[in-house]
């Protein structure tokens, strides 16, 4: 199992946003992170990459407790890529995806022929290969995104978390992306978690839905969240209605 929850209860300074909520997130699968704006996606994320605290229960990454790892052992588990746009002029895309074999490099990060070679497999798996000597601030929002991707996958971790990696692309991009991400996951073994607002690519796309509905979450496969009526919740009161006929939110009339 890639990601154990049990009884987790998240918090943001005095209020809850999960309260002991539980859920087994697969290998070999990607699985959406959806909930409305400030319900705590970003946090929950945060607090499985070990970067934010929980204030109750546990996080298990691949049957070991997260509290457990020590920050090598984490960050050789645990890949997150952050929602923030990345520019970095002085550096190629292969030396930044070569920065995802920090957590097995010596004390200077001299890279072995191993590393090097994880590094062109990285970009290969994303198609990037062909970037490999340009540099970032040269590149699309697209491009950068599967960069940090490729950077993700060099560190050669079983769990990858990304928040939001679809928020600065335009919607062939997102498909594309999100595409990307479930052939990866399927293809590498990987657990992928991502959480987005595309409702429409979450359900065409992935392999099951994490639904925050505080202080509730709510996992299930894709066919099944669908026939849940989890979502219709999600949107009520919101002007919208989810129509799971067709997967897709639809104003109401008036």
């Amino acid at each position: 199992m890639g990601i154990t929850l049990r009884r987790l209860t998240l918090s943001y300074g005095s209020r809850i946003l999960l309260d002991r909520v539980s859920a087994d997130l697969p290998d070999s699968a990607l699985t959406a992170l959806l909930g409305r704006n400030g319900t705590g996606k970003s946090t929950l994320l945060r607090a499985i990459a070990g970067l934010g605290p929980s204030a109750s229960g546990s996080i298990r990454l691949c049957g070991r407790e997260l509290h457990g790892l020590t920050q090598r052992q984490r960050a050789r588990t645990v890949g997150f890529v952050a929602t923030d746009k990345v520019r970095i002029a002085n550096l190629t895309c292969e030396e930044v995806v070569a920065l995802g074999r920090a957590p097995y490099t010596d004390w200077i990060g001299r890279l072995s022929g191993g590393d090097r070679e994880i590094v062109r497999h990285a970009l290969r798996l994303t198609g990037m290969e062909s970037f490999a000597a340009k540099t970032m601030d040269t590149l699309s929002d697209g491009e950068c995104q599967r960069i940090m991707i490729a950077r993700a996958l060099a560190q050669d971790t079983p769990v990858i978390l990304l928040d939001e990696p679809t928020a600065f692309l335009d919607l062939p991009n997102r498909y594309e992306l999100c595409t990307l991400l479930r052939r990866l996951a399927r293809e590498q073994h990987k657990c992928i978690l991502f959480s987005t607002h595309e409702l429409d690519i979450a359900l065409s796309l992935c392999d099951g839905v994490a639904l925050i509905d505080p202080p509730a979450l709510h996992h299930l496969p894709t066919s099944e969240m669908i026939l849940s009526g989890h979502i219709e919740r999600l949107f009520a009161g919101g002007g919208i209605r989810f129509d799971p006929a067709s997967r897709s939110v639809r104003p109401l009339k008036e």
